[in-house]
């Protein structure tokens, strides 16, 4: 599903790089942590997939297309098939907790009866049913991460991408946020998490691609975190 090959990022002409080589193929329905010390280009591999930004070199696939190709028109339906989760929320904090998840919609044109429809739904999915019409500054940090985990996925992408999902959040909190990603992931969805939680790394048994001084040091299926120093 996602085929990267030879891929370099340098984000200036006499910067250093801040991906080199790297080299990853991620099959449908996998989930991935990402994981590596600050500054060793996870965002930066997230931001590529999302095509925010080109690479210096390099090719990478997407559903079989070479998404660094992408003419800027093609790139809005790219991305109806990645959601993406980020660590500082970036709710909408005038628009309540429906308005905030159904905005992914009313930006693809998704016709009224079907967002009324959808949008209850995935916040049953994420726990959030009762909370529709509260506003995000009454929410605590993990139900906005959780209405974050809903916009994302209310398309019904075919990947979800987390950019540290658990950051800004309490132990307990973190690991409810981080099963309610591997729910989704056991549903089909493929799941890509850039984290620096250790602890839920290695209690989560999954797949860890290590990045450290932005290479690609480890790939380990059921790995855990202790490879990254």
């Amino acid at each position: 599903m996602i085929e990267i090959y030879h891929l370099y990022k340098q984000y200036g002409q006499n910067e250093l790089y801040a991906l080199k080589d790297i080299n990853l193929i991620i099959d449908r329905g996998e989930f991935v942590f990402v994981v590596g010390p600050s500054g060793s280009g996870k965002s930066t591999l997230l931001k590529l997939l999302l095509r925010e930004i080109l690479p210096t070199k390099g090719n990478i696939k997407i559903f079989g297309r070479d998404i660094t190709r992408l003419k800027n028109r093609e790139i809005p339906f790219l991305r109806r098939n990645i959601g993406m989760v980020f660590q500082d929320f970036r709710l909408l904090n005038d628009r309540n907790v429906f308005e905030n998840v159904a905005f992914s919609l009313r930006v693809i044109g998704t016709p009224p009866r079907e967002i009324r429809k959808r949008v209850p739904l995935t916040l049953e999915l994420v726990g959030l049913k009762d909370k529709a019409y509260k506003l995000p500054h009454e929410l605590s940090g993990g139900e906005q991460q959780r209405v974050c985990v809903a916009r994302a996925i209310v398309n019904r992408p075919a990947v979800l991408m987390a950019d540290e999902p658990t950051g800004n959040l309490d132990p307990v909190t973190a690991k409810e946020i981080m099963t309610l990603i591997q729910d989704i992931n056991i549903r089909g969805t493929t799941v890509i998490v850039a984290t620096h939680a250790k602890d839920l790394v290695d209690q989560f048994q999954k797949r860890v691609v290590v990045l450290e001084n932005n290479q690609l040091v480890s790939d380990q299926e059921r790995g855990v975190y202790f490879n990254a120093h």
